[in-house]
């Protein structure tokens, strides 16, 4: 079957009692057993009966067979937000005196994950131009435990070549884990690019109106030593499972996943090309321009869509500010991928925190806006921007 037709019918594990067509929402917390038997190897993982809802729940199951269906994975886990997914992949692999290579182009909260929380713990990030390989091969050594990155980089839309990366990598038996947030999966394969675990935000594309948060941790099964790490310890030990309404309403996202992505890259590609004839716009980042540098790598890897956010750099920071204040039509918040499209300043705000220097280490400057566009007609967004510009 193709792709949409396994995110609308694949069926659930067990049948529904009633015989609904929609996976019912389990918020129960405990399942009873017929007998001792069948309790004890449920809980040792004999059965694939669930035994209790904080480390397995019929309703989140059903979500992560659907995604290991759609990508081919060996293993799919749901998390409670795409950082709890990242956190416990890179927790997989860490120990005290390991390194993680990676790159200062990263989500905020993913660079302070790896630069700050992880620090204390003996476990070390090295920086590196992951666009760079020979940067890449020089930092890998005998104590680095994963390289790390973004497919596309938020907010920089930066892209490294993941195949050669991989090949490095695997090279020094190295495992690569990738956040592939910006594109969805039913758009890539990265697992023919050599990336061994699939890190995202849920809460992005699969929510899609913003309803839910959630993590996916897509396990592609060529280091078996990682989901041992992550089934049978981490999500025992720290408690970050998805909750069943989230993984109800990502279930319901899932099955309209193509269509509304579809539209939305059809949507960010229109008003990209758009953006770039408009007085008062000094810079247009989006990988589908065809001047962008990472266009035919992007073409090469992800296929023809090129995800829905859109980086725009104006004169100074005040003229950003001036901007998000008189629009009328885009929404000034935080998050991807919305239904609607979406703006945000990101240097003092997702970014805030950092220091002036660190923040130009990042290429994250004071004069970039960020849009997620959404599916409004994309006319309509272009005229918001326009008159917001005047």
């Amino acid at each position: 079957m193709k792709k949409q037709t396994i995110a609308i019918d694949k069926s659930f594990v067990r049948p529904d009692a009633y015989g609904s067509l929609a996976v019912p929402i389990y918020t129960n917390v405990s399942f009873e057993f017929d007998d001792a038997a069948a309790m004890a190897d449920a809980f040792t993982g004999r059965t694939k009966a669930p035994d209790y809802a904080r480390v397995e729940n019929p309703t989140v199951t059903n979500l992560e067979n659907r995604v290991r269906e759609l990508t081919g994975a060996a293993h799919v886990t749901g998390y409670n937000s795409g950082m709890a997914a990242i956190s416990n992949a890179l927790f997989a692999v860490v120990a005290q005196g390991k390194n993680i290579v990676t790159s200062r182009h990263l989500f905020g909260n993913t660079l302070a994950l790896v630069t700050t929380t992880l620090m204390p713990f003996g476990v070390k990030p090295r920086l590196r131009d992951l666009t760079n390989l020979e940067q890449v091969e020089a930092a890998i050594d005998g104590n680095t435990c994963c390289v790390y990155l973004e497919i596309v980089t938020n907010p920089q839309l930066e892209v490294a070549d993941l195949k050669s990366i991989a090949e490095i990598a695997h090279g020094k038996g190295v495992p690569v884990i990738a956040d592939s947030t910006v594109i969805p999966f039913t758009e890539t394969n990265l697992k023919s690019l050599g990336v061994d675990i699939e890190v995202l935000s849920s809460t992005k594309y699969l929510s899609g109106g913003g309803t839910s948060l959630g993590g996916l941790v897509i396990d592609y099964g060529t280091f078996p030593e990682i989901n041992k790490r992550i089934k049978g310890d981490l999500l025992f030990n720290i408690g970050a499972y998805m909750n069943p309404y989230s993984a109800y309403q990502q279930t319901l996202g899932l099955e309209t996943l193509d269509v509304r992505y579809k539209r939305q890259a059809a949507n960010a590609q229109h008003v990209a090309e758009g953006l770039v004839d408009i007085d008062g716009i000094e810079r247009v980042t989006y990988i589908g321009l065809k001047d962008n540098p990472f266009y035919e790598l992007a073409r090469k890897q992800f296929g023809p869509t090129s995800g829905a956010m859109i980086a725009i750099d104006l004169a100074s920071k005040e003229a950003c500010y001036e901007f998000i204040n008189r629009l009328k039509l885009i929404h000034r918040a935080t998050n991807l991928f919305d239904n609607r499209t979406l703006a945000i300043h990101p240097a003092s705000t997702i970014f805030g925190l950092f220091p002036d220097r660190q923040l130009e280490q990042m290429d994250v400057r004071q004069t970039t806006i960020r849009l997620s566009i959404g599916l409004e007609d994309p006319d309509d967004i272009l005229d918001d921007i326009r008159q917001a510009l005047k």
